[in-house]
């Protein structure tokens, strides 16, 4: 770990942290007002055109059977907060952080003074998780409106949503820092944010996929969130199943955050 010329890592005050942590904040606090608008406004048009609207389809076509007895509104409105904090997670975690390593230099500014490449990726990985909380927060209050949550269990769905969406952003901080240029990130989408939105769970059952695909999406954390959240919302939580989604959630972040650092330090070190 590299801190700044003339600093020792041991020698770098506690409170830094939470300095560079404001600077995002601080930043944000200036464009703030346009996503709160689509925070509220995307959940409700996302739950009336497809809960409401296709919902009373899937409903009167005998859907709910294969939905394990649900509304298709209930079924789907856990797997559409899931992929929401996957989203934002995924938008805070790659152009932003490439640009303060590219073009911007946010990040080489930030290590010129007594903060260490560990302290500014901390510092944005806590602001993106505070984004993450205020985002799953919002989209909860509107499905808390459409009726679609049972307490008490659901109280916990929050929390949960947050640990869904640092599990991809901890490993797209390590890609980031790792690629030269954004053109990569268009990969990352094609290849992975669109298959873990269609194909995770949130819209219909995995098991109606071809079983090389149900592995496939087992395999990535947006399937875990899916079920871990719709488990919670429904009031029908699975102790032994949550806690092994819990764990493989818990893996990806932490992996993610080993290699983020080791990223940042590589980076940011030259």
């Amino acid at each position: 770990m590299t801190s700044s010329p003339g600093v020792p890592v041991t020698d770098a005050p506690n409170g830094l942290v939470w300095r560079q942590f404001d600077h995002w904040r601080v930043r944000w606090r200036r464009t703030w007002r346009g996503s709160a608008v689509t925070s509220f406004v995307l959940p409700i048009l996302y739950l009336l055109a497809m809960g409401v609207g296709l919902g009373a389809y899937v409903d009167e076509g005998g859907g709910r059977e294969s939905l394990g007895g649900v509304d298709y509104l209930d079924f789907i409105a856990p797997g559409l907060l899931a992929t929401a904090v996957m989203q934002t997670a995924v938008g805070a975690s790659t152009w932003p952080v490439m640009g303060a390593i590219k073009w911007d230099k946010t990040y080489f500014a930030m290590i010129a003074s007594p903060l260490r490449t560990r302290d500014v990726l901390v510092g944005n990985l806590g602001f993106v998780a505070a984004r993450l909380a205020m985002s799953a927060a919002v989209f909860w209050l509107v499905l808390w409106g459409f009726g679609v949550l049972v307490m008490p269990w659901a109280m916990l769905a929050v929390p949960v949503a947050i640990v869904v969406g640092m599990a991809h952003a901890t490993p797209l901080f390590a890609l980031s820092a790792w690629l030269e240029r954004e053109t990569g990130f268009m990969l990352v989408y094609r290849v992975g944010v669109v298959p873990m939105f269609l194909f995770s769970g949130a819209f219909f059952p995995i098991s109606q996929l071809p079983g090389l695909v149900q592995w496939l999406a087992q395999a990535l954390p947006l399937y875990h969130g899916v079920e871990l959240i719709r488990g919670l919302t429904l009031g029908r939580p699975d102790l032994l199943a949550d806690g092994a989604h819990v764990a493989y959630l818990l893996v990806w972040c932490v992996l993610g955050f080993v290699l983020a650092d080791r990223a940042f330090a590589r980076r940011l070190a030259g």
